[in-house]
């Protein structure tokens, strides 16, 4: 069985930097998109591994650790791009001057 096996700090660090460059790729050139496509790679990632853990035969019980761990890896990175995503969404709103999608967080978009 095939495993996306992210759970290896050296796979974590490079998924942090592609991650980070993207959102201030996005904030370069102020375009919520490019920072969407983080968050549409990390959530199919978290949705092959549910399927992968979900799918588990039983020759391969013993990947169940890792598979959770790397679920685990899945919604921190989820999270991490999607208020990076928020967050270039409300500096391209104000680029553009147009209103953003979810206004809900300005107070904390003011502090940063």
């Amino acid at each position: 069985m095939f495993l996306f096996d992210i759970s290896n700090p050296l796979t974590l660090l490079l998924m942090l930097a592609v991650t980070v460059l993207l959102i201030f790729l996005a904030k370069e050139i102020s375009r919520s998109a490019v920072a969407g496509i983080a968050l549409f790679g990390y959530l199919v990632l978290l949705i092959i591994h549910v399927a992968q853990l979900t799918t588990l035969s039983e020759e391969y019980r013993y990947m169940i650790s890792t598979i959770t761990r790397c679920l685990a890896i899945d919604f921190v990175f989820v999270l991490i791009s999607f208020f990076g995503y928020l967050w270039i969404d409300d500096v391209e709103a104000k680029v553009k001057g147009k209103k953003s999608y979810d206004n809900s967080l300005e107070w904390f978009w003011k502090k940063v």
